[in-house]
Formats: structure tokens, C-alpha cells, sequence
């Protein structure tokens, strides 16, 4: 038993020895391990293949065959985080995108701020918990030991101090229904007299709610595999002949030919057929342009447009038959477990349409955060950009292409399920653009992200790279973010006029 705990022990640093961007750490780490094998004291390996179930390891960027570009990302991460976690290994498809997210990641963890680094780290594990996502929670709760945290927190949000379980409230209507947020629940974190939260410190709490909701959403979007170190990423039997054993199979964890090829029961797309969609998606781009060059909608219109596909968006859900993959219970984190997503306009409840032009990141948000949370408004700013503006001009296997139509329509869909509306935007084109699994895949990875199966990221777009299927991830995620700081802030603001 004690040489098991040994081995476990070690886990952290048989990761290192994979994933270490330098290669003389690699290859000291290899040999301390291979001594430890010598003395019969046996080592974990990883349960899954690769950083993401949905994506072949193959496909992915391999330590040590990176780029200069990408070994300065991964020099970067590991000096910070410790480790080069699996989001990292999957988000580097796009260096651009992923050098923000870093910075401003350990911007928000690491750097000065209103908040104590546990209490940045317990909020992370929070906003985690309302998703499931035992990926994330298992990485803070390690830093939030590492960084002094009381482990007793651990045991339920009702054993953290009672101004952070005053967080529990806004944490829920955030993650699942952002447009109740009112100034009357700032208030009451603004004003619970010993227990109160500064403006500055609500600021930072709600950018770190939002941050973590989001990256559930790329976490389960995207099938990242657990760390090797926590709970559910090893074990400690050998591999079979068939590189892959019982225990795999019961940790929903299948051989490497077995988990990407097509789901049970779907039927084989030809390649044909899946370039006639390509085909198709290119060609109806066309036509938009071409009806936007001839015509523009009157207001009136837009706004019906607008409201027919928001009550439309309210019937898009998912028919999956499959259950999504099993999870550590995190429940014990956040309080009100049968709250969850509920469309706004379902039971005869009418949420009124928040209008860009009245309140907006550009025009708003960001010199509130900014002022509050110095550097922070100018952080997120730069990394909505990246990923709303981020093309390398290509579809599928077609080159020299203006995705921006695309792109635009699938950041203002997600807004339009949140009830934001960009009075310059015609609705009609997203209906043109985005078929319904497609839809599907969108709403379940932004509302109930934990509900997401390999069935749902394989069934849209079939044609396209891996690559691209993650820059539509970071597309989610950050437009997402922007929609749940979008209700916050108004509300903040209000509170403050």
C-alpha cells in the first residue's frame, strides 16, 4: 500500500516527464521514473488518449514537435501553472487566442487584485461545480490547497465563510439564467454588513464566475481528458494487448481506434456528402452578400427576425439517447442543486430584449471593470477580439475565405439566446448559416454544457478540422462570457446610478 502511495505520489511527475517543454526536464524526469520502476513500485499511466476524447491524439500538438511560437506558449504555461494542463494542449491550435487566455488567466489568479489567491481559487471551484465540471474543480482544489486554503471549505460551500456563500446566489443565475440579475442582488452582496463585498471585490468575483462558467463550456465542449494526476485521469493497470483494458471501458475510456470512430448507431457520413454541406454552407454565404448588397431589412422587420429566432431558439434541444460521461459528484460546492438552464420566455415568462445600443462591453462594461479592476476591462477586451475577429481564411478544405459572416452569426446566436439583440444585425441570416445540429451542439455547450456528448461535436460540420471545431469552441465560450458580464455589469451599473 505504502509503495502505491509512492506511485501516486509520482503521477504529478511521470505528467512532467510527457509534457515538459524542455527536454532535458523530460528526459531527467524519464530516468528518475524508470529507477522507480526498478525497485517494483509501480506508476500510473493515463486512463484516456491524449488531451481530448473527442479529438484523435494524433491530431493534437505533441510536445517536443512544436513550433517556436508554441514552445514559448507552452515555456509560459508550465512556468505558471506548474504543469502543462490538457485545456492548454488543445486551445494551442490557436496560438493567438491561447497567448491571451493565459495572460489573462493568471492575470485574474495570480496577479494583484481585491482578492485574497484562495478565495480566487475557491470562487474557480464554484462556478465550476454549477457545470459538473469535476475537470476544473480537481485542478483549483489543488491550488487552492497549495495557496493556504482551509480544507474544511472543501467539505461544502457551507463550510466557506458566510460572504462567500452569499456568492452562491449570483453564481447560479449566472451560469443558467443571467437575465434575472438585478440591482437589488448586487445590493445585497454590497450591503450585508460584516459579511459585505466591495464593489472591487464583486467585480473581480463576477469576471472569475464568468471566466470559469466559459471554460466549463470549452472544457465539455471540447472533451478535454482528465489530468493525469487527479481523480479519473490514471490508473494503475497495465495496458492490455489491445492497448486498452476492462477498467478503461468502465471509466468510459475505449481504445484509441474505438473512441474516434463514428458514434454507435449514427450512420457513416460519405465524404461526398459531407463536402456538399461545405459546398452548400459557401454558397449560401454567397447569396447573403449578395441580398445584403441589393437590399437592407427595415428595422421593423429586423426586430421581428429577431424575435422569431429567439422564441426558436427556445425548441432547439438536445435528443441525445446516450449520457453524457460520468463525473465526480462536486454538488457539496454550491448550494440549490435542482437549479439549472430554463429558456426565458418558457411558462409565460417574458424577459424584456436587452438592447446593445443601450448597454454594451465597448461602450459600458469595459470602463467599469477597467476602473474597478485596473488592466482587467483591457485583458478581456483584447481576448473578445481575438476570438470574435480570429480567421485564418479557410473552410474545410477551401482556402481564401471571408468567414466573418459566419463567425458573426454564430457570436450573435448565442447572444440571441440570451436575449441580446444588436439592432444592426439581420436574424434571418443565422437560420441561412447554422443548421440545426449545429444549433444543438451551440445550446448545449453554452447552456448545459455537461450534457455535451462526442455525438453532438462529431455531428456538425463533418468535414472540417479539428482546429476549426475548437476555434467555434472559443467562439462559444467568449461570446458566453460576454452576454453573462453583459447582465452583471447593467446590473452593477444600475446599483451605482
Amino acid at each position: 500500500a505504502a509503495r502505491d502511495g509512492l506511485g501516486e505520489a509520482l503521477a504529478r511527475l511521470l505528467m512532467l516527464s510527457k509534457r515538459c517543454p524542455f527536454p532535458d526536464v523530460r528526459e531527467k524526469s524519464e530516468a528518475i521514473l524508470s529507477g522507480v520502476q526498478e525497485l517494483g513500485i509501480r506508476i500510473p499511466r493515463p486512463l484516456g488518449h491524449g488531451p481530448s476524447r473527442f479529438i484523435p491524439e494524433k491530431e493534437t500538438i505533441q510536445v517536443g514537435k512544436e513550433d517556436a511560437t508554441m514552445h514559448t506558449l507552452f515555456a509560459e504555461s508550465f512556468a505558471t501553472l506548474g504543469r502543462l494542463d490538457n485545456v492548454t494542449l488543445v486551445m494551442v491550435f490557436h496560438p493567438q487566442y491561447l497567448e491571451s487566455f493565459l495572460k489573462t488567466q493568471h492575470y485574474l489568479l495570480q496577479m494583484d487584485g481585491p482578492l485574497p489567491l484562495h478565495y480566487r481559487h475557491y470562487i474557480g471551484i464554484m462556478a465550476a461545480a454549477r457545470h459538473q465540471c469535476s475537470y476544473l474543480v480537481n485542478l483549483h482544489v489543488n491550488d487552492f490547497l497549495h495557496v493556504g486554503g482551509d480544507p474544511k471549505w472543501l467539505n461544502g460551500l457551507e463550510n466557506a465563510p458566510q460572504k462567500l456563500q452569499n456568492l452562491g446566489e449570483l453564481n447560479k443565475m449566472l451560469a443558467h439564467r443571467p437575465w434575472l440579475i438585478t440591482k437589488e442582488h448586487i445590493e445585497q452582496l454590497l450591503k450585508t454588513e460584516e459579511n459585505s463585498w466591495s464593489l472591487a471585490e464583486l467585480i473581480h468575483a463576477v469576471v472569475l464566475l464568468t471566466h470559469y462558467h466559459s471554460l466549463a463550456s470549452f472544457t465539455f465542449g471540447c472533451g478535454i481528458s482528465p489530468e493525469i494526476d487527479c481523480e479519473g485521469g490514471h490508473t494503475f493497470r497495465p495496458p492490455s494487448v489491445s492497448n486498452y483494458c476492462i477498467c478503461d471501458i468502465t471509466n468510459g475510456y475505449h481504445g484509441v481506434d474505438e473512441i474516434h470512430a463514428s458514434p454507435a448507431g449514427s450512420v457513416p457520413v460519405s465524404s461526398t456528402e459531407s463536402v456538399c454541406e461545405v459546398e452548400a454552407l459557401m454558397e449560401k454565404m454567397k447569396q447573403l452578400q449578395e441580398c445584403r448588397d441589393e437590399e437592407e431589412a427595415s428595422q421593423e422587420e429586423m426586430a421581428t427576425r429577431f424575435e422569431r429566432e429567439k422564441r426558436e431558439s427556445m425548441f432547439v434541444c438536445s435528443s441525445e439517447d446516450e449520457e453524457p460521461a460520468a463525473t465526480r459528484d462536486v454538488s457539496r460546492h454550491f448550494e440549490d442543486t435542482s437549479y439549472g438552464y430554463k429558456d426565458f420566455s418558457r411558462h409565460g415568462m417574458h424577459v424584456p430584449t436587452f438592447r446593445v445600443q443601450d448597454y454594451s462591453w465597448e461602450d459600458h462594461g469595459y470602463s467599469l471593470v477597467n476602473r474597478l479592476y485596473p488592466d482587467v476591462g483591457q485583458l478581456l477586451d483584447e481576448k473578445f477580439h481575438i476570438a470574435y475577429n480570429l480567421t485564418y481564411n479557410t473552410m474545410a478544405m477551401h482556402k481564401d475565405v471571408d468567414t466573418s459572416m459566419l463567425r458573426r452569426a454564430i457570436w450573435n446566436y448565442i447572444h440571441c439566446m440570451f436575449g441580446i439583440r444588436y439592432d444592426d444585425y439581420d436574424y434571418g441570416e443565422i437560420n441561412q448559416l447554422l443548421d440545426r445540429s449545429f444549433k444543438v451542439y451551440i445550446k448545449t455547450v453554452v447552456c448545459t454544457p455537461e450534457k455535451t456528448t462526442k455525438r453532438m461535436y462529431d455531428s456538425f460540420w463533418r468535414q472540417f478540422e479539428h482546429s476549426e471545431k475548437v476555434h467555434v469552441n472559443l467562439l462559444l465560450v467568449e461570446a458566453r462570457m460576454q452576454a453573462e458580464l453583459l447582465y452583471a455589469l447593467r446590473a452593477i451599473t444600475r446599483y451605482m446610478t
